[in-house]
């Protein structure tokens, strides 16, 4: 499997993972917050940190997708995941962004007698 898919049997590994949280938010710090203690939000509930409903969603604390081992594996609110995932949005952004200037450089004409 190549790194960074998810494993044929996703839905049964995140069934798993949400058994085990109990419906509420496994973090207890890993986004910056919390400070040891496990995070109160609850799916499907209002949220405590934030406006709207809690969704919680699986996430990787290695941020690979492949490796899928249950210790490797938490089930967080929408506002830890986004806080615990935040270093690796803002690297992705800045790589589609440095790419998007390359190719534009490459493809774009250049006036190169006036710089």
């Amino acid at each position: 499997m190549p790194e960074g898919d998810y494993p044929d049997n996703w839905k049964e590994i995140t069934d798993a993972v949400e058994r085990r949280s109990g419906g509420q938010c496994e973090c207890t710090g890993e986004c910056g917050l919390h400070r040891g203690n496990r995070c109160i939000e609850r799916d499907g509930e209002k949220a405590q940190f934030a406006n709207g409903k809690v969704i919680l969603t699986t996430a990787h604390r290695n941020h690979c997708k492949s490796d899928c081992r249950m210790e490797n594996l938490l089930d967080m609110c929408n506002t830890c995941h986004l806080r615990m995932d935040s270093v690796l949005h803002m690297r992705n952004a800045y790589e589609s962004k440095r790419n998007l200037k390359a190719i534009n450089d490459m493809f774009l004409e250049h006036d190169y007698a006036n710089p």
